[in-house]
């Protein structure tokens, strides 16, 4: 059993043009239920060697959440928690946040992996207004298990110039630590957000970190790494992955595939499409190689599917996604076949 941040040892468009549009999602199911089959033909790879997904079901009935101030639900970090943190409420902790103002950092668990998933009763974990800032949003959550200490590190963005960081060791009660990554290290970039971080996949004891920088209007993903989770953060000034023809022209949501021998890396792009590249385990090429799940037109993707967060469960792999056009996005479950 893994996840991802612990795997076995051209026409620029504005965000919101991105991350959001106007169709709306289907009928998602109750919120503490059990995924619904929707019966839906498979999303085909079309990357050899890489599996194919299919899509499961919805993760919430948003219309039953507690903590929903925006309607959009993006951004979904799984990780199994049993055993590893103090008293967890369930075997799988999910976070996920709204978008725009408030934001915020929510939580929900799960038994199992299919669900049902339960909303933490005390959403947001994280404010917008919290510890020592105060922004319009905090969103985008990544969760990072550190085995050493035995605590989860959770990078979010907050505003969207800036990543941070904070720690737990019970995944709900949190530490806030600092800036990590930010717009003052990559001159010309705007954002620096939309974060997860892995393990280096050669060097023991380093972290990389793959984010969205918005270089001049272009959403590219860029690379950044360091010893510590919390400080010593540096980044590559030149961007990992630029977006490439029948990419939509933005680039956002990376996560590192440690599978297939690892050197991969998998992004969401603004066609609508998860694509993957061949990055290197020493990311120093960009072989663009084409579409891992093509977005379905119907509810909930809605021609938009992005920022995978990928389950290893009994040999299965599960990818959580953001499903729909922005403004009404939820968290949607795929399966490979």
């Amino acid at each position: 059993m893994t996840d991802d941040a612990h795997p076995s040892p051209t026409t620029a468009l504005s965000r919101r043009r991105l991350l959001r549009g106007a169709a709306a999602l289907g009928t998602a199911t109750a919120a503490g239920g059990a995924l619904s089959l929707a019966g839906a033909p498979a999303a085909h790879a079309a990357v050899p060697g890489f599996p194919t997904f299919s899509y499961y079901g919805q993760v919430f009935d948003k219309s039953r959440l507690r903590y929903n101030p925006t309607n959009e639900l993006i951004f979904p970090s799984v990780r199994h928690v049993a055993g590893r943190i103090a008293n967890p409420l369930g075997r799988w902790y999910m976070y996920y946040a709204p978008h725009d103002n408030p934001g915020g950092i929510c939580l929900a668990y799960a038994d199992t992996i299919t669900g049902p998933w339960r909303e933490y009763p005390n959403n947001p974990v994280i404010p917008r207004t919290w510890a020592s800032f105060d922004v319009s949003h905090v969103s985008s959550p990544d969760a990072f298990y550190n085995p050493a200490d035995r605590k989860i590190y959770l990078f979010f963005h907050g505003e969207n110039h800036t990543t941070r960081v904070a720690s737990s060791s019970d995944g709900r009660t949190f530490q806030y630590h600092n800036r990590v990554v930010g717009t003052y290290m990559l001159p010309g970039v705007s954002e620096t957000s939309y974060a997860r971080v892995f393990p280096h996949p050669t060097k023991a004891g380093m972290y990389i970190m793959l984010f969205m920088g918005n270089h001049g209007g272009t959403r590219k993903i860029y690379i950044g790494w360091s010893h510590a989770l919390t400080s010593g953060w540096q980044v590559k000034p030149d961007p990992l992955i630029s977006p490439r023809a029948g990419e939509g022209g933005q680039l956002s949501g990376a996560h590192y595939w440690s599978r297939n021998g690892g050197g991969h890396v998998v992004y969401h792009s603004g066609a609508g499409n998860i694509h993957v590249a061949r990055v290197g385990t020493g990311f120093d090429r960009e072989d663009h190689l084409g579409v891992l799940y093509d977005s379905r037109s119907g509810a909930p993707d809605n021609g938009r599917a992005a920022a995978p967060s990928f389950v290893e469960v009994d040999g299965r792999l599960h990818m959580f996604y953001e499903a729909g056009q922005r403004g009404s996005t939820n968290i949607a479950l795929a399966r490979a076949n």
